[in-house]
Parts: C-alpha cells; structure tokens; sequence
C-alpha cells in the first residue's frame, strides 16, 4: 500500500512525486478547499467569532478525489507551503481526509529538493494550530471590516465599495503622497560647473561648493551670472587631494520585500509578476531528461537567513569561478529584522549546478530574467566586499581680477570660492564583479574620471557653466519603494505585498501613470471618508500593531480570540455611530466620476 503527499498545486506535486518515486501517490489540492462563504459574513460573533468554514465551489470533485486517495493509503503527509496560509490549507484538508485509524503527518520545506524533501518525510511533524490561528485571525479580520464596513459605503456613498483592512492604509499612503505633490512649491536655484585642465589629461568638471566656508546658494540667472563673472578671471590652484579608501558590501539574499523591490527596478515586474514566476522556480521546471525541478527556495520570506551548507557550497563556486580573492575570510553574516521567521531562509537558488546559462533554454523570458536576478544576487552576497578609492579634488581661487556685482549673492571680494570634484577608482572588484543593487534614485550627475595631478598644482579654467534647477517634489510611489515603505511602516506580511498593490488598483482607488502610482478621484473621496469617521482603523501604527499582534498569536504569546474581540468591539461601535454629515458633499463629487 501507497503512501499519500498532498501538496497545492499540481507543478509541486510532478516535482515531489519525482523525488518520492513509486512508493508514493502526491495529489494536489488547488490551493484552498475551504473558506468563509461568498454571501454571508460566515462568522458567529456571539460564539467567539467561530468561522463557518465551507467547501469552495468548484473545489467537491478534488475533495473527493483526496478522500478516495487517503482511503488507500497507508499513511497520508500533509505538505502545503510553510506559512500561515499554508498551515490552514493542510489544517483543512487534515479536516477532510482523517480517518479513525490513520495518522496524519504535517510535513514542511524550504525548498523542493531531494535532500529537504526526504529530511521532511524522515522527520513529520503536526499541524501547527497557533500558525493556523494567527490565519485565522487575519481572516476573520478582513471579513469583519469588509463585510461591515463596505455595506455602510454602499448605502452611504454608492453601490459596489469595498473597503479593506490593510489596503485601505496603503490607499491612504498614495494619497497622502499625492497631497504632499501637490502642496508642493517649486522653487528656483541654479549650480556653477567649472571645467578645468592640469598638468595632466583628462580635463574635467568640478562644482561650485562652497564660499567663504558657506555652503553656495544662488537663487536666480541674475545671481548665477554675477558669479560666473567674477570667477572667470580668476587664477585656481588645486590646494588639497582626498584620497579615502572603502569597502562596499555586498546586499544580502533575497527577502520577499527586496525582490519585489529588484525586479520592479530591474524587470520592470509587477510584485504580482514576480511572485508569479518565483512560485513556479519554486514549485518546479521540467528541465528535459532531468524532471521537474525546483529551482528556488520558498519565495515568500522575511529572513535573511542562510543554510550552512548553501553558504559552502557558494563559496566552492565562487572560488572555481573567480578565485580564492573573492571569497571573504568567514561567510557572511546578514541580520534580519526582529519580526522575521527565522524557520525560513532567505531566497536563493536550491542547485549551483543549475547556473542560468545551464538552463535558460528550460525557461520563458520572464521566469529566465527572475531566475537569473536571484542568483546572481544570492553568489554576489556571499562573495568579498569591493574595494574603491575615492579621490576628491579641492580648487580655490587665487585672486580675482573683476570686482563683485551688487547683484550676486556672494558679496565679500576678499573671500574664497571652493570648487569640488571627486572620482572613484575601483581597486578590487569584489562582488561587483556579477552584481551591484538597483537604486530609486536619480542621480544629477555621474563622478568625474579625474587626472593624476599633484596638490599644488595651477589649474586652468576652461568654462564656466551656470545651470538652473528646480526644486522637484516627493517622488509618487512605484511598486518598488510602495512595497518598500509598506515593510518600513510594518504593513502587511511578506506573503501580503503582491495581494495589496494589486487590489488596490482592481478596485480603482488607484492607478498607474508611468510605473508610479496616483489616486483615482474615487480612492481619495473613500479615503477621506474612512479618515474622518475610521481614524484608528485607518491608522498607520494601528494597522501595524495589529500585524504585531498575528506574530503573537504564531508564536503563542496571545490567544486570537481576544485579539479579534478587541478590535471588534470599538470598531462596530463606531460603524453604529457612523453619522457622516458630510455624505452630501461626497455623493456630488462621486457623482462627476
């Protein structure tokens, strides 16, 4: 008699049965089996918020089929993801299949692979009730403030409003930023670039840092034009070389957050996209005469963790790649942050022998590009820091041949222009060698490729170039630093990104002009509203204090019954008393929409 693995989705199983062989029968589920009904709240409040789990509709024929699969078995293994959301799938199906006389194994892995899938199986465990809880209470949260609040929108507002715990705190982000742009007053200033030529090519640009020991402030043309005449006539004299040596560190493995982030900067994805082509490395890829394959480990994660043995055996690759030189004397060390489940690792590839090159023509483009992303990033974390030498330039003039304007807003003939500029050598390359991390930055101006001069040295001006600038406003969010700020402030989960951001935008709250996000009309009316009447659901700091308060649960330190009890109380009383004397108001703008 057969052993049952019951797993979600049918790539993970092609993969686990390969590894399991004949001696085991692996079915899937399709995700969930059960969830709160569709019509009604599904919650009895009165009986500590006990949740009416139902069969999803669609989901009898595969409930049947684990059920005659089970009755066959000798002994049946419940391998969902390892999270929340993959401890309730195998706390459900446990649910469905247990018999009298059968034991049910809960078995977890960080990656499909031979060695950890085999390790799981010699050493089952059971399904971990807190973890189920702490979904469960998220759960059981969404609804009640979905299935309360939204209806209050409808009547109040328009049909058809929906409202979301958590999403609506990132709706309010966007806003928010989107006030701050437009609030914004753009303000004038201008920067003086000088080109000059030493003993030695290349000639190069610096810039105008400083007058008499002040930093240079030039609001206006006027202004920037009575300068560029009184430092045209000017003798400079490069009177100091800063030479500083540093190391640049690699960026640690991937998290959920920052691989999101990366391949929003990089890709162009979507953090949905993303966690669409991690889950199928994850899951497995048919690479030919070899089977299917997973390629990554578990991709949702907020550990920066590593394996002893990935670390070894990153750093034999290394070495045969590029050399002892890149490999640092211990393997790095990569902290996480306080919140982060630790059981998990940080994201990486499960095989070194499966480089990009070796398998690309397995892959589509996009999954080619994410797989290529996180190893590249995964080798460069555990190779040796770079090592750059910064030069920086300081020029000051020596004596001017033209008095001051009375216009110029450097006004003391006796005092010192400074000029600056500065280049970067990079002696060793180190990791930068396969990888340097993305920015959301835009940077004015690239650093000079400088000459070999010598302090003391006279110095001929070239040009002088006077340029005007703006003050620019706070940036719009991408999906990049949305995500980013999200994690920063505590909101949502590593499992959760993806879902925000795009149920944000399905619900037209917000939209996407150019990759950066912007309310609708319609998200900041709702967000307003939510604001004045909801302020502590809306809350930041609520909304991640709330998230602290599923990690309690997870790791045992709350029950969540009180936790959801807590919450609803203030909140329904405030629903009852939601009078919203301005609904008039909010009705004629909807109305435009």
């Amino acid at each position: 008699m057969k052993s049952l693995v019951i797993v979600e989705s049918p790539a993970k199983a092609r993969t686990i049965s390969k590894i399991l062989g004949k001696d085991f029968t692996v079915k899937a589920s399709v995700g969930h089996i059960k969830d709160l009904p569709a019509k009604e709240m599904g919650i009895d409040i009165e009986n500590n918020f006990t949740p009416n789990y139902i069969v999803i509709p669609g989901k009898e024929k595969v409930i049947k089929e684990l059920k005659k699969a089970s009755n066959d078995a000798e002994e049946i293994y419940i391998a969902p993801d390892p999270d929340r959301e993959g401890e309730a799938i195998a706390w459900h199906i446990a649910d469905e299949v247990k018999g009298k006389t059968k034991k049910i194994y809960r078995i977890k892995f960080n990656e499909i692979t031979r060695s950890a899938v085999l390790e799981s199986m010699q050493n089952p465990g059971e399904i971990d009730m807190q973890k189920v809880d702490a979904q469960q209470a998220r759960r059981i949260l969404d609804r009640l403030v979905g299935y309360e609040l939204s209806p209050l929108l409808w009547r109040k507002v328009r049909r058809g409003l929906s409202a979301g715990r958590v999403q609506s705190v990132a709706v309010r982000l966007v806003v928010e930023r989107e006030r701050e742009v437009e609030a914004f007053k753009q303000e004038e200033y201008w920067s003086i670039n000088a080109e000059f030529e030493g003993s030695r090519k290349p000639q190069f640009w610096a810039k105008l840092f400083k007058f008499n020991e002040q930093k240079v402030d030039i609001k206006n043309a006027d202004g920037a034009n009575s300068v560029v005449e009184n430092l045209k006539n000017s003798r400079y004299l490069l009177t100091k070389i800063e030479r500083k040596k540093r190391r640049r560190m690699p960026s640690p493995p991937f998290i959920t957050s920052t691989l999101q982030q990366e391949a929003s900067r990089k890709l162009r994805f979507t953090a949905k996209k993303t966690m669409m082509m991690a889950q199928q490395l994850y899951e497995g890829i048919e690479l030919g005469e070899e089977g299917s394959v997973g390629l990554i480990t578990y991709m949702r994660t907020d550990s920066n963790r590593i394996a002893a043995e990935a670390q070894q055996a990153a750093r034999e690759f290394i070495e045969k790649a590029y050399g002892k030189a890149y490999i640092p004397e211990k393997p790095p060390f990569y902290k996480s942050k306080a919140s982060a489940q630790e059981a998990h690792e940080a994201i990486r590839p499960t095989y070194l022998n499966y480089s990009h090159e070796a398998i690309k023509h397995y892959l589509s483009k996009d999954q080619s590009s994410l797989y290529k992303l996180i190893w590249n990033r995964f080798i460069a974390s555990q190779m040796s820091p770079a090592e750059i030498e910064q030069t920086t330039f300081i020029i000051e003039d020596r004596g001017q041949g033209l008095g001051v304007s009375a216009q110029s807003p450097i006004s003391n003939p006796q005092s010192q222009y400074e000029f600056r500029a500065s280049g970067s050598v990079v002696k060793f390359q180190g990791f930068m060698v396969l990888y340097t991390e993305g920015t959301d930055e835009i940077l004015d101006e690239n650093e000079a490729l400088l000459p070999a001069l010598k302090e003391g040295e006279t110095l001929r001006l070239l040009h002088l170039e006077p340029k005007q600038h703006f003050t620019q406003p706070p940036p719009r969010y991408t999906e990049a630093t949305l995500v980013k700020t999200l994690e920063e402030k505590g909101i949502g989960r590593p499992s959760t990104y993806a879902a925000i951001l795009s149920t944000i935008q399905d619900r037209k709250y917000v939209h996407k002009t150019d990759g950066k996000f912007a309310p609708t009309e319609l998200g900041i009316v709702v967000n307003d509203m939510l604001v004045e009447r909801f302020a502590e659901l809306m809350d930041i700091g609520f909304t991640a204090g709330m998230e602290e308060n599923l990690d309690h649960i997870e790791d045992g330190k709350k029950k969540w019954v009180k936790v959801v009890r807590d919450f609803y109380g203030p909140f329904h009383e405030k629903l009852r008393n939601a009078k919203m004397p301005s609904l008039l108001k909010v009705k004629r703008r909807l109305q435009r929409l």
